[in-house]
């Protein structure tokens, strides 16, 4: 992994709206992405990891919009593209070639009425104009070989493979052009635990052979914890913590890491209480003032219901930083009777 920048993102807004009634989805996001790494994006369902994978991609539907901040890709040699900014035909060149998707759900995302041929080699065509018909089928097969798929199966359709290796094609046409960004949004869910491990092995050894870029998003942070390189933790549309992956998994500082940490069960050393997290993710549209996580909060004090916390950098610890009051600089820890008030404004209602 290098320490250069291949995607930045800074003070990214997306909104569901446009009036007075618009739900904010995300605020304030600022995540770097390495050369060479794997970040994890992890959270509960509706805190805003999938807005943000099509808010970078430029594939939010409406009422989606992107109401402030920039997101820039680094080209190897310093070049630097503003992707927001792109014009429709350079962002269609862009897709694919610089940073592809594999969507959540490749039943869905796979045509049905299409071979896997069609579908591979209908990416190659669109981008790769000068590639004859032969060597648009070559490349396909290699495709497949790199995804751990026999080439007779190009001429199957969707619904004859198996749900992993519908996922693989997927992968597959991630990887068909070569780009330098991968971003995975779920792309194990619906999958069985074998299967999740094969996939994730492949991704391992496809990342090292061509040395791409990953921003794997799911809600399950123990698959990032073996996979990731960095973990950014997302609740209520915002970052609350980021750190290296192992990091996070000894010594997580926002309370809403430790809990989706101790919600599942640890495969190997000692034993560990299983405590989850009480309560449900708070609606978009009817957001609790300050920190939006302290109603489910076992350490919340005075100001998390009055303060949206910033993410900063605990002292002395370079590399990670969390937006948690208990962590703030001078803030320190809170006095006797301050904790355990949980702010006097209830969760919003279950998504």
């Amino acid at each position: 992994m290098s320490a250069e920048p291949v995607l930045t993102i800074s003070g990214l807004n997306v909104d569901y709206g446009t009036d007075k009634d618009a739900v904010h989805a995300l605020r304030d996001i600022d995540l770097t992405l390495h050369r060479g790494e794997v970040l994890g994006l992890a959270g509960e369902s509706g805190s805003g990891k999938s807005t943000l994978a099509y808010a970078v991609t430029r594939l939010l539907s409406p009422p989606g919009v992107i109401t402030g901040g920039e997101v820039h890709y680094h080209r190897p040699g310093g070049d630097r593209v503003d992707i927001l900014s792109l014009a429709p035909h350079r962002l269609r060149a862009f897709r694919w070639q610089e940073l592809s998707i594999v969507f959540q759900g490749a039943m869905n995302s796979l045509n049905p009425v299409h071979t896997v041929h069609s579908q591979l080699t209908d990416v190659l065509a669109a981008h790769r104009p000068e590639l004859r018909k032969r060597q648009r089928t070559d490349r396909a097969k290699e495709l497949l070989s790199l995804v751990g798929i026999s080439a007779d199966r190009l001429a199957a359709y969707p619904h004859q493979l198996s749900g992993g290796m519908r996922q693989r094609v997927m992968i597959a046409m991630a990887l068909a052009l070569e780009p330098e960004i991968v971003i995975m949004d779920e792309p194990t869910t619906a999958l069985d635990v074998v299967m999740q491990r094969q996939i994730l092995r492949r991704l391992v050894q496809l990342r090292e052979q061509l040395n791409f870029s990953v921003v794997f998003i799911t809600h399950d942070i123990s698959l990032l914890i073996e996979f990731s390189d960095r973990i950014a933790i997302m609740y209520g549309g915002r970052i609350v913590e980021e750190a290296g992956a192992a990091e996070i998994y000894r010594d997580p500082r926002h309370p809403y890491s430790d809990g989706l940490l101790h919600s599942f069960p640890a495969l190997h050393g000692p034993r560990r209480e299983l405590t989850g997290i009480p309560g449900s993710p708070p609606h978009l549209s009817a957001m609790p003032t300050g920190c939006a996580f302290h109603p489910r909060c076992g350490k919340a004090f005075v100001p998390c219901a009055a303060e949206i916390p910033v993410l900063t950098p605990p002292p002395a610890e370079p590399g990670r930083a969390v937006a948690c009051h208990l962590h703030a600089p001078g803030r320190g820890a809170p006095r006797p009777g301050q904790q355990g008030v949980p702010g006097q404004v209830a969760p919003g209602p279950a998504r």
